[in-house]
This record gives structure tokens, C-alpha cells and sequence, in this order.
């Protein structure tokens, strides 16, 4: 944890920008094989596994994403952005994508948010920061009526997926076509309450 606690504010969405320049990339070191258990009908099994070669995911390098490409895409001027500060300086940050005809994972309703980006600096990381700005994205997404905060990861990406589960995300649907660039990474949705 840190030695003082930063400070979490809510922003307008016009400063992407400065949002954007926080790293989210992260290194591979294991990823999550994902088995169908009884053809799907007892649930999945994900199983750790690790890389024989580590390599960095940069999901801000992949064509046409990023925190300043993404209004392009849709209209996200419904869109929620919670920043963490030291001081002055921004260290981390979450987007929560709300009432948005097109993302799909909001699936055309009004009740559900999904937290779209979260990323904290790479030194800033393990300190307690991503927990703070996920319960703060649960509580913008009760503020705005919520039932249902969703969020994206893939099976490339563990600690995510162990982070989400311990902050009660359950595992709630998987796709592994979502990515036909990527056919080697499963889509993994994750759900809670607010």
C-alpha cells in the first residue's frame, strides 16, 4: 500500500489526453488455457500456464485503440473518467463506458456500466491504486442506476483477471473468436454488482 493515500477524482471526459499518457502495458509471463468443462454445460476451468517467452501487451498499440481514438468509435460524452493523483501528479485512472448505442457490452441498456480502461504507472502499481479506482467506478456506476458493472480482459492477462476476481467480479462470459487479429487470446467478461 502507499504511504499516503492519493486522491481520487472525478473529470470531465476532455482530458484524455492527459489520461492517456499513463502506460497500460504490462508484461506476459502466464496466461489462462481455457477448458470447457462437460462441452460447457459444468462451467470452465482456467488453468495457468506459463510462457516460454515473455513479451509485453500494449493494448494502447493495437489499431484504433486508445483513450483519444475511441470518441471516433462512439459517443462518449456519457462516459465516466475517475483519476488517482499523488500530489499532482496522475498515476492512474479508470473509464467506465455508459449509455452508448454501439458497445455492446452495454447491450443497449441504461442499467449497466462497463468498465472500460483502467491503468495505473507502471511504479504507482501493487500500492492499492487499482482498488481504489475500481470501487470508485462501482460507485459512479450506483450513482447512474446501475445493476451491472462489466469488465473486459483476456486469458493473456492474469493478474487482471485474479485483481477483478477479488474485487467480486465473477467470471461471466468468454468468446474465443472475439479477437480475429489475436486468435491465440479468449475474451473474458467479468461482472458485479455495484
Amino acid at each position: 500500500m502507499m504511504d499516503t493515500k492519493p486522491e481520487i477524482a472525478e473529470e470531465s471526459i476532455a482530458v484524455l489526453s492527459e489520461y492517456e499518457r499513463i502506460p497500460i502495458s504490462f508484461e506476459v509471463r502466464s496466461v489462462f488455457d481455457v477448458q470447457p468443462l462437460a462441452r460447457g454445460l459444468a462451467g470452465i476451468r482456467l488453468s495457468e500456464r506459463p510462457v516460454a517467452h515473455p513479451w509485453v501487451k500494449d493494448y494502447d498499440g493495437l489499431k484504433g485503440e486508445g483513450p483519444t481514438r475511441w470518441s471516433g468509435q462512439w459517443d462518449i460524452s456519457n462516459w465516466g473518467v475517475i483519476s488517482a493523483f499523488e500530489n499532482t501528479e496522475r498515476i492512474g485512472g479508470c473509464l467506465i463506458a455508459y449509455d452508448t448505442l454501439g458497445v455492446l457490452k452495454l447491450q443497449g441498456r441504461t442499467d449497466i456500466a462497463a468498465l472500460w480502461d483502467i491503468r495505473v504507472a507502471p511504479q504507482h502499481r501493487r500500492k492499492g491504486i487499482g482498488s481504489l479506482l475500481v470501487e470508485a467506478a462501482a460507485g459512479w456506476a450506483k450513482r447512474h442506476d446501475c445493476r451491472l458493472l462489466k469488465v473486459e480482459t483476456q486469458n493473456v492477462n492474469v493478474p487482471a483477471c485474479r485483481f477483478y476476481a477479488k474485487h467480486r467480479f465473477v467470471l461471466c462470459a468468454m468468446n474465443r473468436h472475439a479477437y480475429p487479429e489475436l486468435p491465440d487470446e479468449v475474451e473474458l467478461i467479468w461482472c458485479r454488482e455495484p
